[in-house]
């Protein structure tokens, strides 16, 4: 799948993969049926989530088995109205599901995550960036929660955006914890550069639309 590296820069590697590609899912790139993790595998579970989104769409992943990686990698362009909901659900006790949702909004987008321990020493955590493009509109919310009975739990949603002008974005974190966790982490940012960034890369002798592209593909890649 060395395309997935060229169009989408997501990095492949020895992997149970579950590949969706503009919303839809794609059974010949794919090695599981689905997103829902029911027996335990030697290799990490790679889901890849890409391509141009419009409409509600929805992405659940879901592990129920002891040490178990999942590896999650959204990669998504938005340029009609769309929704989307990604619902996590860690029951498998010292599984890990990690990953980074990078979207690209030129309309309306509304995001929500749901991340969801149901068992102890589980880990969900997902750094989300968002690149809001001149005039977008973005919604993003994120709920992590543990439930009773959950100690030594790893929770993190981020949220990270660089926003054009005129483009307007609203942070909703929030967390429910009934279980002492290990770390439970939830942050919002918005990522400008520098003036010195920016005379260093001018000085370098970069056009402006030239240094207003390194600027987004950093944002992006770091």
């Amino acid at each position: 799948m060395s395309y997935m590296w060229n169009e989408f820069n997501i990095k492949t590697f020895p992997a149970e993969t579950i590949v969706y590609r503009d919303g839809v899912f794609c059974p010949d790139l794919s090695t599981l049926p689905d997103a829902t993790i029911s027996k335990k595998y030697d290799l990490p579970v790679h889901i890849i989530y890409v391509g141009e989104i419009a409409g509600k769409c929805r992405l659940n992943i879901e592990s129920g088995v002891q040490n178990q990686k999942i590896i999650i990698s959204v990669n998504i362009k938005i340029q009609k109205p769309a929704f989307l909901n990604i619902f996590i659900k860690n029951a498998g006790e010292n599984s890990e599901i990690r990953g980074t949702v990078l979207v690209q909004n030129s309309s309306e987008f509304t995001y929500d995550c749901v991340a969801q321990h149901l068992n102890k020493n589980t880990s969900v955590i997902i750094k989300n960036k968002l690149l809001a493009y001149k005039n977008s509109v973005s919604k993003l919310s994120g709920v992590a929660i543990i439930n009773p009975d959950c100690p030594d739990c790893e929770s993190d949603i981020s949220f990270s955006a660089m926003a054009d002008q005129g483009a307007k974005i609203d942070f909703m974190p929030a967390q429910r914890i009934s279980s002492e966790p290990i770390s439970a982490e939830h942050s919002a940012s918005i990522y400008k550069p520098t003036d010195a960034q920016i005379l260093y890369l001018r000085e370098a002798g970069l056009s402006g639309a030239e240094v207003d592209n390194v600027i987004k593909e950093a944002f992006l890649s770091e």
